[in-house]
């Protein structure tokens, strides 16, 4: 194999779409105010004590104006359509233009954790309600998890690689990683790199809460008549996760290509670890989160000091916050008290596959305004009372570094470090 190209990766774009709104421009200033995206699901019946989510507002594909009636009846898996708006919504984002030039140059890496799962739901009711011969012959296409992607490229025109990273929650993080990988060695000079999930499916919902991930929302909890409190992580009365939909596509290109196409870069992919934990299907690890987050700072070639900020996974669960923090002290030391640490996931929920990009995102987008966004809903834990949580309001800090950590179901972690530019 030929030798790598060693070219530094920077991000030139991005778009994303959460419960706070269906695009970085409705969701942003939602964000840096503080909100929360929360409600109880419109979309299915489920358990009155599972019912809080974070559900994309104002998403309609037939007002895109891009897709026909015959398209959205044959792709009816969401994550289809919301990863081709991404992409196209990402490229115009970084001014990034498909043609004969940089179509073969570019490829697409979007993960999802759940894929076409509301797909195969329709068709198990087609299947019961009006006999085999209703099942859609699409319904394959649909659960491929590399055809958002590949459809992508229909519309958009590139034909570069494309497949979907399955790292469960931390698929953000490796499409980003392996696409910088990729830029770096010389396979391609432009990415498309993220996650999207469309997961609000009733046995989805019940699924998680039966297994005790997500919140149980009852009377007496202060979520109960006000779903926005449901995420708290880090908070001393954190009970679960919020399950939500959403998406994120980041733009990466290399730096010879950043010049020629003269594209403004955003902040650039400076190191990334990844590591896997061999210890339980979803209770996180502590050494080998250590380790992912060595990986990546030392892949940066910085120190720990190095850092001003850090993105966390924080999901909102007693043990995997608790886990996390532990890792982080491990790894910083005392420097971790003046690092600020939050959570995304507070204000948008968890996305499974997309939360890593979604983050990475707002973070690059914070990390140029100045500011950090909050920990929201914020009640303090005495256990995490040494850690800058920026609680319930964005601060100003301005930052060049930060360390964006994603970890997922079947013990996978990956970690990655952005520097400003």
């Amino acid at each position: 194999m030929k030798a790598p190209l060693n070219r530094k990766v920077y991000v030139v774009g991005y778009d994303i779409a959460t419960a706070l709104g269906s695009s970085l421009a409705a969701t942003w200033p939602r964000a840096v105010r503080g909100e929360a995206g929360f409600c109880r699901v419109t979309r299915c019946q489920t358990s009155s004590r599972s019912n809080v989510v974070g559900e994309l507002p104002d998403w309609d594909p037939a007002a895109l104006g891009y897709f026909d009636r015959k398209e959205q009846y044959n792709w009816n898996a969401d994550y289809v359509f919301l990863t081709m708006t991404l992409c196209i919504r990402a490229l115009v984002h970084a001014g990034l233009t498909m043609d004969a030039q940089t179509g073969p140059r570019t490829a697409c890496l979007v993960g999802s954790a759940l894929n076409g799962s509301d797909a195969l739901r329709i068709a198990f009711e087609n299947y019961t309600t009006k006999g085999p011969l209703k099942v859609s012959p699409y319904l394959l296409p649909n659960l491929c998890a590399n055809l958002p992607a590949g459809k992508a490229g229909m519309q958009l025109g590139f034909t570069g690689p494309i497949f979907s990273p399955q790292g469960a929650c931390a698929s953000g993080n490796h499409a980003i990683g392996i696409g910088a990988r990729m830029i770096r060695d010389g396979d391609c000079d432009f990415v498309l790199a993220g996650g999207v999930e469309t997961c609000l499916i009733p046995e989805i919902i019940q699924g998680f809460a039966n297994m005790w991930a997500t919140i149980k929302v009852e009377p007496g909890d202060r979520a109960f008549s006000d779903p926005t409190q449901a995420s708290r992580p880090f908070s001393i009365d954190r009970r679960g996760i919020v399950l939500a939909e959403g998406g994120g596509v980041i733009v990466l290109a290399s730096e010879d290509q950043v010049v020629k196409h003269h594209l403004t870069p955003r902040a650039e992919v400076l190191g990334v670890g990844w590591t896997s934990d061999a210890h339980h299907f979803t209770l996180p690890n502590r050494g080998t989160i250590v380790q992912a987050i060595g990986q990546a700072i030392e892949d940066a070639e910085l120190r720990p000091e190095d850092i001003e900020y850090i993105n966390a996974h924080g999901t909102s669960t007693s043990k995997g916050d608790k886990v996390e923090i532990e890792s982080l002290r491990e790894v910083f030391g005392a420097d971790l008290a003046r690092i600020p640490v939050s959570s995304n996931k507070s204000q948008i929920g968890h996305t499974l596959g997309a939360a890593a990009a979604i983050e990475a995102a707002l973070s690059i987008e914070a990390m140029h305004q100045g500011i950090v966004l909050p920990t929201v809903n914020h009640i303090p834990d005495p256990d995490f009372a040494d850690i800058d949580l920026v609680p319930n309001q964005a601060r100003r800090h301005p930052h060049r570094v930060f360390l964006s950590n994603a970890f997922g179901f079947g013990g996978t972690n990956c970690c990655v470090v952005f520097r400003g530019v």
